[in-house]
């Protein structure tokens, strides 16, 4: 693969985040994976000094839900081109009354309520168990909060993001349940995105975008597609100067655990995964279990 088309850090959109113009000395490269094709071609560009890798989750035309988002093909093809950390971008209902449409949060933990999404690249084999107490990479974070803090003064270094399913947003009785249960900002598209990231080795964070107050707010307006969109345009160039911001801090070579996350976590033996297997899943295998000669 051509140097222009490789990357090392990677930008998956939200809805309203379709795009990233500043990029320059843009190529756009179209790939296949063993799980089909991601939501939409990668753009590939420089950066503050980096190449970038752009990709809308949604698609360009906001095409896939949340729950038919192509998240394993997206997560491979940003390995593919050489990614090594992912920041993602959420739009995200608030849960707490200190936090507020337009606010900005860099969680740190995460509950898992999807039902029916694929959340491992290893369905087929072999098995794999990696480690998700902190789910999102630690480095990444406290990257991704100092350049939050410097494009506004309203984030929020911190918080548990629950994702739901979706598509549909909350009953009053589920989104008041979930206060009780202290969780924080919610939203439904960091699972399994965030899974497959660390069975990929990928550093992986989130900077969630608060776009309203779900429906528990008896002040506030019930949540609306509208609504969530105008308000994550209002902060899309917030986004951007936060991702231009962080690129910056990223020069240097990870020092984190995401990068082994595979080292010690494949409990089948080596003999006991076929060849096909280790062929198709080699772009993560290859290290630890190297594909054997074809015949």
């Amino acid at each position: 693969m051509a140097d222009e088309a490789r990357a090392t850090v990677g930008v998956i959109g939200g809805s309203g985040l379709y795009q990233m113009p500043d990029l320059v000395d843009v190529v756009e490269v179209e790939l296949d994976t063993p799980f089909g094709p991601p939501s939409a071609p990668l753009t590939i560009g420089t950066l503050a000094g980096a190449r970038v890798a752009f990709l809308p989750r949604h698609g360009r035309h906001h095409e896939y839900g949340p729950a038919q988002v192509p998240a394993r093909a997206n997560i491979w093809a940003l390995k593919a081109i050489g990614v090594e950390r992912v920041i993602a971008v959420s739009a995200v209902g608030s849960l707490r009354e200190t936090l507020h449409p337009l606010d900005l949060v860099v969680p740190d933990q995460i509950v898992d309520r999807t039902v029916g999404r694929p959340r491992t690249f290893f369905d087929a084999g072999p098995v794999v168990h990696v480690g998700l107490a902190d789910p999102f990479c630690p480095q990444l974070r406290d990257a991704l909060i100092w350049a939050a803090s410097q494009a506004s003064d309203r984030v929020h270094a911190g918080g548990t993001y629950l994702c739901i399913e979706g598509p549909q947003f909350s009953t009053r009785a589920e989104s008041q349940l979930y206060r009780q249960w202290n969780l924080d900002i919610i939203g439904m598209t960091a699972m399994p995105e965030a899974r497959l990231a660390r069975e990929a080795e990928l550093c992986f964070a989130v900077l969630a975008m608060v776009t309203d107050y779900d429906v528990w707010h008896a002040s506030a307006e019930d949540v609306t597609v509208e609504q969530v969109v105008a308000n994550l345009r209002r902060n899309a160039e917030t986004a951007r100067m936060v991702v231009r911001n962080v690129v910056a801090r990223l020069a240097r070579p990870r020092a984190c655990a995401c990068g082994n996350a595979l080292e010690h976590a494949i409990a089948t033996a080596p003999e006991g995964v076929p060849a096909e297997v280790r062929r198709r899943l080699r772009l993560l295998l290859d290290r630890y279990l190297p594909a054997e000669p074809a015949g």
